[in-house]
């Protein structure tokens, strides 16, 4: 299990994380922020690791974080004690991760039977609030780390809002999310923030590469992902790269083979691909996650695939000295450039921001799908 020195290409946040560990006053409450697949999660699980080791070691910084001094003095877990042990076998009984298919084990069988779609209050007063009130099982504390934070409702994060303010004594809180303003106001003040940055795109790359990527994939799916490793390894083992080459170039046809045929396929393929992800959670997790949530993500995949092809055409028709996402493709930036001016294109980038907005609204997906092709055909700003 990776240690928190042994965190690649987040010296910045492992740097805040030192500072604190190294502190006597340590905050009660984290918010890690960050793209997905950066780190979040492995800084989280070592954080709570170094927080409940039984002997924590220390060694001297000689340059490892360049945001501390030479001097400064670095703290991990020992990853030999029986602390270590039970967190390498994933039953540390002060250690709990939170995340909304724990419904599935809820006392209460109608909670059970709801499919996963947000992290609600019934998760978070089970499986937080409730064992954060109990007595540590070995004396160092207790650390929660909540996955998604993101997806919280109001209801939950206002049901958090003491434990965050005033925890019971040695419990820590990790939230994971996506993007601060995602969260409440509230729970934003009540956490201390540490931000993850995109990967290097020769690392993301080099890593996909040893994990069976093809070289050219890999790139890609570096590019598109912004640098997260977890992200471009999920969408490559799900096959999304034959999707994307087969959606630009129907770009490129659009004006031979019209808008219905693209329509059609953006539909069937959100479908196939939601219909997949049901039953990868169903056989993984042993839970039902919602088809219109699994819908509504693979819809966001597809329309981030088309958003970064013409926002390749808009960097090359400003000229602009930026790697295109799709280089693998370049003349498919190439041709949308010539087809429409850099205000239409402008106009598209913003249409298809609105029309992830009225799926997540429940408007007709049909609806929504045949205007996307006939914005990616010609730039029309409708509106629904």
């Amino acid at each position: 299990m990776p240690e928190l020195l042994d965190i690649v290409g987040q010296d910045a946040a492992v740097g805040q994380l030192q500072r604190v560990l190294a502190g006597s006053r340590r905050p009660h409450a984290y918010l890690f922020v960050g793209p997905r697949g950066v780190g979040r999660r492995t800084a989280a699980v070592a954080l709570a690791r170094t927080l409940l080791c039984d002997a924590p070691q220390t060694r001297p910084n000689d340059g490892r974080l360049g945001d501390l001094d030479a001097s400064a003095t670095l703290r991990q877990a020992c990853g030999q004690c029986e602390s270590c042990r039970l967190m390498d076998a994933g039953s540390h009984p002060d250690f709990q991760l939170v995340y909304k298919e724990l419904a599935r084990y809820h006392d209460d069988a109608d909670v059970r039977k709801r499919v996963m779609q947000g992290l609600g209050i019934p998760v978070i007063r089970s499986f937080l609030l409730a064992p954060a009130g109990r007595r540590s099982a070995r004396g160092r504390g207790k650390v929660f780390v909540v996955l998604e934070g993101e997806l919280m409702t109001a209801d939950a994060q206002n049901c958090l809002l003491k434990t965050l303010e005033e925890p019971p004594d040695r419990v820590r809180l990790v939230l994971i999310c996506r993007d601060p303003e995602q969260m409440l106001p509230t729970t934003l003040s009540r956490c201390w923030m540490v931000r993850f940055g995109p990967l290097p795109a020769a690392f993301v790359t080099g890593r996909l590469v040893e994990a069976g990527v093809d070289r050219t994939e890999a790139a890609f799916w570096a590019a598109f992902t912004d640098g997260s490793v977890g992200r471009a390894l999920m969408l490559a083992e799900k096959g999304m790269y034959a999707i994307k080459r087969d959606l630009l170039g129907r770009l490129t046809r659009l004006a031979s083979a019209g808008e219905a045929d693209l329509a059609d396929f953006l539909i069937k393929t959100t479908e196939k691909l939601a219909a997949q992800a049901v039953a990868e959670v169903k056989a993984a997790e042993g839970a039902s996650l919602s088809a219109n949530l699994a819908k509504r993500q693979a819809a966001g995949v597809i329309l981030e695939l088309l958003a970064s092809a013409y926002r390749d055409a808009l960097t090359v028709s400003a000229g602009a000295e930026r790697p295109l996402v799709h280089a693998d493709q370049a003349d498919v930036p190439r041709v949308l450039a010539s087809r429409f001016a850099p205000t239409d294109l402008a106009e598209v980038l913003d249409q298809f921001a609105e029309y992830e907005r009225l799926l997540w609204r429940n408007v007709n997906p049909k609806i929504v799908w045949d205007n996307v092709a006939v914005t990616c055909a010609s730039a029309a700003p409708l509106r629904l």
